[in-house]
């Protein structure tokens, strides 16, 4: 949700009331002064007070206002500048409105417009997915509250902050700032954004219950009138989602389909995929292929405007694939799957970049304050020293004892830095839910063990192999049963007693297995095992039973080179040939290059069982 319409404009009160006060004070003084006209002033004040609630005429507005800038003095000039960059950034063009808030940040001469312009700089961080800049932005904020002399542009950095924090995950803090700002009695609008951000971050902590349902749409009807007809929207998709969840689908997509309409009329691609999108999934869950296709078809086209992978997109994909898949157009179905298997990934990836960032940056206030200590103590010792200079031979042994001091001061401090650089390291190699390598360390770890044997002419296989299903397990139970799933799955390769194996996730459900000195029918026995190992993982610990499989796909040297890329290229190409064969399968490669022949060990008798009574559930 794009907190461009957050009290980022709250300060229109406070700055309209200077404006108002500074045109009477000409006024009474002299005519000949240069008096800005009345009706800019109304033009300005009505651009303020529609931005966000009716973006169209905003945008006139601002039009006129450009067209008149020459009658425009002093702080209505950086009015305009910081309206015309919120017009931009509103259409979705992020990159090209955040040079114009720095622009009038360094150009003003007011303290509040640019504590406003920083603000809006800390949302736009946020929407273009620049989380660090964001949060470095948003450090340099919050200590600046008390100086603001507007009490609405406090509000709004606690709105930012709120957001900020949502969007990176962290959503008991974001929880946290919305409930300081609704405590601090805002007005109407900014208690708007409050509610929905409690809202969000509810929804996301799966604390949303049902009894919860009226206060929300008692929350809806109070920014509709209000105006916030955009945010309106945003916590009617948040209300859809509880509704669904309560087995009152026809009730969900009704309330969405009322106000598609007054969504596509904001023009906001953001808020139009996130509706689409939540429409297709819940009209194929009804069974309404036709009407899923086209809003999940819309979503896809819009997200190129959103300019990364959210969440909404991803849904969109998967409703594609299912329909295709529910159609039996299997073609189809693959290639959407791969679409929505790429989305996904790229999504998965960008929480794991919003994560990184958010400790990265956590790490360099911590070193920033520590640093500011140590050099307060230094200050200190390097004062007592020229006292002791003065004095006389008697106090020699204490300058010894600072010097020891700052001598261990310093010693510990690069202990300290080298421990941070050892955990970045590790960080950087290693997948933080499961513990095994990350894709860029199995790689580097990989290609250096292909050179290794192609020097001893050793054979190497790899296996790759994919979980079945895996989006409607975390769908069904939940993304925490879904990641000890995985966490299951990472012991279970760690635990395979192959020599010199190189283990690593690639990304989401995804996993390989670089095995050197194994044939290909030797590296076809071990994903059988493994694939039986995998359906012989207990659930029961994720508070739920299912059963889960996965897909594999071999290839070894011998067929392949000792290049990487190839050996990934067919062995995906296996991993792909299982999933389209029915799943829980091995596919190796076996010679051919357009068409592969494979070799499929099927499920076994129970393993079929099993997975047709899960089915059956």
């Amino acid at each position: 949700m794009a907190t461009l319409d957050t009290g980022m404009g709250r300060r229109a009160v406070g700055y309209l009331r200077a404006c108002y006060l500074c045109l009477a004070l000409l006024a009474s003084t002299s005519v000949a002064a240069g008096t800005p006209k009345p009706e800019v002033t109304e033009l300005l004040a009505q651009a303020e007070s529609i931005r966000s609630g009716d973006p169209v005429r905003f945008a006139e507005l601002v039009s006129q206002l450009q067209g008149r800038r020459q009658e425009l003095r002093g702080l209505q000039q950086d009015q305009l500048a910081y309206l015309e960059a919120y017009g931009i950034a509103f259409s979705g063009k992020y990159e090209a409105a955040i040079p114009r808030l720095q622009k009038l940040m360094a150009s003003s001469t007011d303290s509040d417009t640019r504590f406003r312009a920083g603000a809006l700089l800390v949302n736009l961080y946020t929407k273009s997915r620049r989380f660090a800049e964001s949060l470095r932005q948003l450090g340099r904020l919050l200590p600046q509250l008390d100086q603001v002399r507007d009490p609405q542009l406090r509000i709004h950095a606690l709105v930012e902050a709120s957001y900020l924090h949502n969007e990176i995950g962290q959503y008991s803090l974001g929880m946290q700032y919305a409930e300081r700002i609704l405590a601090s009695q805002p007005d109407a609008r900014a208690h708007c954004f409050a509610e929905y951000l409690k809202y969000d971050a509810m929804l996301n902590l799966a604390t949303l219950s049902p009894d919860r349902m009226d206060s929300l749409q008692e929350a809806i009807e109070q920014c509709t009138q209000g105006g916030e007809r955009l945010l309106a929207n945003h916590m009617r998709v948040i209300l859809a989602k509880t509704m669904a969840a309560e087995r009152k689908r026809p009730e969900a997509i009704a309330l969405l389909r009322s106000h598609m309409a007054e969504v596509e009329s904001f023009r906001y691609p953001y808020l139009a995929v996130l509706v689409k999108a939540t429409l297709a999934d819940l009209l194929f869950e009804r069974g309404d292929l036709q009407a899923s296709e086209t809003y999940a078809s819309e979503a896809i086209a819009l997200s190129g405007a959103v300019g990364t992978s959210t969440q909404s997109l991803v849904g969109a994909y998967r409703t594609m694939y299912r329909i295709a898949e529910r159609r039996r157009d299997t073609e189809t179905a693959l290639v959407y799957y791969r679409r929505y298997a790429e989305a996904d990934k790229a999504y998965l990836n960008e929480i794991k970049a919003r994560e990184l960032a958010y400790q990265i940056v956590r790490q360099e206030t911590f070193e920033k304050s520590e640093q500011i200590q140590r050099l307060g103590s230094q200050n200190q010792l390097l004062q007592l020293q020229r006292k002791l200079e003065s004095k006389s031979v008697q106090n020699t042994r204490l300058v010894v004892v600072l010097l020891t001091m700052l001598l261990a001061s310093i010693g510990y401090w690069a202990y300290r830095t080298k421990r941070t650089q050892m955990m970045f390291k590790r960080l950087a190699q290693t997948d933080a839910l499961t513990g095994i390598g990350n894709r860029s360390h199995f790689s580097i770890q990989s290609e250096r063990l292909l050179a290794q044997c192609a020097r001893n002419e050793q054979e190497v296989a790899l296996v790759m192999f994919d979980l079945d299903h895996f989006k409607t397990i975390n769908d069904r139970y939940g993304h925490a049963a879904g990641d000890q799933v995985l966490v299951r799955v990472a012991e279970l390769c760690r635990g395979l007693d192959y020599r010199n194996a190189v283990v690593g996730r690639l990304g989401g459900e995804e996993f390989a297995l670089l095995l050197p000195g194994m044939s290909l029918a030797q590296a076809v026995e071990a994903a059988e095992d493994c694939r039986q190992r995998v359906t012989r993982i207990d659930t029961s610990g994720t508070g739920h039973r299912f059963l889960v499989t996965a897909s594999f796909g071999v290839t070894t040297t011998a067929l392949a080179g000792y290049q990487l890329a190839r050996l990934f290229s067919l062995a995906d190409r296996m991993l792909y040939r299982s999933k389209h064969d029915g799943r829980n399968q091995v596919s190796a490669y076996e010679g051919g290059y357009s068409l592969p022949e494979r070799r499929t060990v099927p499920a076994s008798g129970e393993t079929a069982r099993r997975e047709t009574q899960e089915q059956e559930s």
